[in-house]
């Protein structure tokens, strides 16, 4: 017999996996038990770090303000929030003033006890905490939910933790909570930050008290805590939406509504281009364009099984014609009833449509996010209808499809995301042996990928497993981009059949697949992706003329007419500023090439190019300045600096 201190004496360890589960190094364990250690810079290292930050954030919430009611307080992605039940809300100052209380119990060293107690117990010790109340009520069933309560209850034991002062022994204070947590207090050290407040429905629903939610972020160490504020800083200055209204490209009208955007020209440009490619490579992979509506009676959605499970992030049934109709929330149920619109034979499989369909998803405004999170998007979706042989072959086709689209918009660091139903779950139809069957499909043609693959257990939508591409940007953050998901479901629902060889009606398997994932989503990750620099075949405005004087407009003008013919989006800056204004103007609006010509370019028949960086070619005669630059928008390069184009 031992306990995890015994057993880890590397202060980097601070928790333990015992067979399998997580638990504090304090818990005691047998020689028979599968132990292993948990570092402070593993997944769930960090996670306990985050939740034990969260408790101290809460624990100087109350010794400020003893009236303050306590929420929930999980780890997140790179931090950790609380939400508190507060007379006045959170302010910047108020922050300042919980940082330093924070840094006292830290220093402190108040050691984190683990405590089995009774529901009813609880209820005794917790009588003033109302919101912990209700958790305790849930338990046995938060397990399964969504909105975090699970960090405080589960299927299992209850449990309180304490905070214990290690002079004196006395509990200092204490909360609801499943754990693990660190040793002590003192091993959170100082790579730690509180970061905003926000307001936050109680379990995330409009229908329960608004709370104040504070949100920090924890790390091993101040160095790594200062790279994560850098981080967030470079994320600040790319942020799309900044972007878009920088570089004109759209924007968000309060009279259209929440998460409806609108393209400006400039916008429509790029957006233009990216439809442009998608459809031509579609095509060039063996997919025919189709086109569903926007509005369809609920009888359609109730064929593909959809209803029951996303009728909530739906918009409102209208009556029309003694029959409800919907907004569309997805492609793929009309799509089948063109499949269904005559006979088909195994001939014709695999059977391919693409659309450009606009969908619209009733999102909480409080999860709306600029062009990644809206209410109307356009997806570049397509439906593959196979034989169940044929499935493997044209999963790998789409992959490859997929990672070739990707790698042209410049987005080459990705890794493989597999997601699978819960076995536990009613939310899932189909039999067992479908599913083993389809996501031993997918499993196999991601591993014959040679790329990193993740397992994301319970992910999977209701009709069958998927494979995501999470793509990293150019600051290291993680975007889930295009999907495959493999459907058994939606034929069966449909009714779908092709006529075997044999003479058979057999059922087809539909394998969906969305490249761009939404065009909108896309869009804003690309701004942020390359920060408003657009490679060249993007860009709105792919080459400015900028005269040194007046005179020199009608010569630069010619240039720029000639790359107009051949298809290069041009402007000339004939307006009133100084020639340096002008490059700054344009600079600052992310132009890749801003050609400029004087007196010796129109002698010589040349012109002179200059960069998003500064640098310069001078002196380049024109028919070598025009295949360079058609060369670069053939090629999708980005054009950055001068060696770009000229090396």
């Amino acid at each position: 017999m031992a306990d995890g201190f015994e057993l880890f004496t590397d202060r980097s360890v601070v928790a333990m996996r015992v067979n399998g589960e997580l638990k504090d190094l304090a818990t005691t364990v047998t020689g028979t038990d599968v132990v292993e250690p948990v570092t402070i810079d593993s997944p769930d290292g960090l996670a306990i770090l985050r939740h034990s930050t969260a408790h101290v954030l809460a624990q100087a919430v109350q010794k400020i303000n003893p009236e303050a009611r306590l929420g929930i307080g999980p780890p997140v992605t790179d931090g950790f929030y609380y939400d508190f039940d507060v007379a006045e809300p959170f302010t910047p100052e108020d922050l300042k003033v919980l940082d330093k209380e924070m840094a006292r119990i830290i220093r402190s060293g108040q050691r984190f006890v683990r405590r089995v107690t009774s529901d009813d117990e609880a209820r005794v010790e917790l009588a003033d905490e109302p919101y912990k109340l209700e958790l305790i009520g849930l338990k046995g069933s938060a397990a399964s939910g969504d909105d975090n309560e699970n960090v405080e209850v589960g299927g299992g034991e209850l449990t309180i933790y304490d905070n214990v002062d290690p002079k004196t022994g006395e509990v200092a204070w204490k909360d609801l909570c499943r754990g693990p947590h660190l040793p002590s207090t003192r091993m959170i050290g100082n790579g730690w930050a509180l970061m905003r407040v926000a307001a936050a429905y109680w379990r995330g629903s409009e229908k329960n008290p608004q709370l104040q939610r504070i949100y920090g972020t924890a790390w091993p160490t101040k160095d790594e805590l200062r790279a994560y504020q850098h981080r967030l800083e470079e994320a600040q200055r790319r942020d799309h939406r900044k972007l878009g209204a920088e570089l004109d490209l759209f924007s968000f009208p309060d009279e259209i509504g929440s998460g409806l955007p609108v393209f400006h020209p400039k916008g429509g440009v790029i957006k233009r281009e990216m439809e442009d490619y998608v459809r031509r490579r579609h095509i060039e992979e063996g997919f025919q364009y189709v086109s569903t509506p926007h509005i369809t009676k609920a009888h359609v959605f109730e064929l593909s099984g959809h209803l029951p499970y996303y009728k909530d992030t739906m918009f409102p049934p209208m009556e029309l014609e003694n029959s409800e109709y919907y907004l569309k929330a997805m492609n793929c149920p009309m799509q089948n009833l063109i499949y269904r619109s005559r006979g088909r034979s195994y001939r014709e499989l695999p059977l391919r449509f693409f659309e450009f369909g606009t969908v619209y998803r009733y999102e909480k405004s409080g999860v709306v996010q600029g062009l990644t999170r809206v209410r109307g998007l356009t997806q570049d979706d397509s439906h593959s209808y196979v034989t169940p042989e044929q499935a493997p072959a044209e999963i790998e086709h789409l992959l490859n499809f997929v990672l070739g689209l990707l790698r042209d918009f410049g987005l080459d660091d990705y890794y493989l995301e597999l997601s699978t139903r819960d076995a536990d779950s009613e939310k899932f139809k189909g039999t067992d042996e479908q599913w083993e069957a389809a996501t031993n499909v997918l499993r196999e043609v991601a591993e014959a990928s040679g790329l990193e693959l993740v397992m994301d257990p319970g992910g999977a939508a209701f009709y069958g497993p998927k494979i995501s591409v999470q793509a990293r940007d150019a600051i290291g953050r993680t975007w889930q981009m295009s999907t495959i998901q493999y459907d058994f479901n939606q034929p069966e629902g449909f009714g779908l059949e092709y006529t075997a060889a044999d003479g058979t009606h057999q059922r087809p398997v539909m394998i969906h697949s969305a490249k761009f994932g939404s065009i909108e989503r896309f869009f804003g990750v690309l701004t942020e992706h390359y920060a408003g620099a657009f490679p060249l075949w993007l860009a709105p405005v792919q080459v400015v003329g900028i005269p040194v004087a007046d005179e020199y407009a009608p010569y630069l003008g010619g240039i720029l007419t000639q790359l107009s013919g051949a298809g290069v989006r041009t402007e000339l800056d004939t307006s009133d500023d100084r020639m340096q204004k002008k490059i700054r103007t344009h600079t600052t609006q992310k132009v890749p090439i801003q050609l400029i010509a004087g007196e010796n370019d129109r002698a010589g028949e040349t012109v002179s190019f200059r960069f998003r960086d500064g640098t310069q070619e001078n002196g380049v005669p024109i028919a070598d300045a025009e295949q360079r630059i058609l060369e670069a928008i053939g090629d999708r390069r980005q054009i950055t600096t001068r060696d770009d184009l000229f090396a």
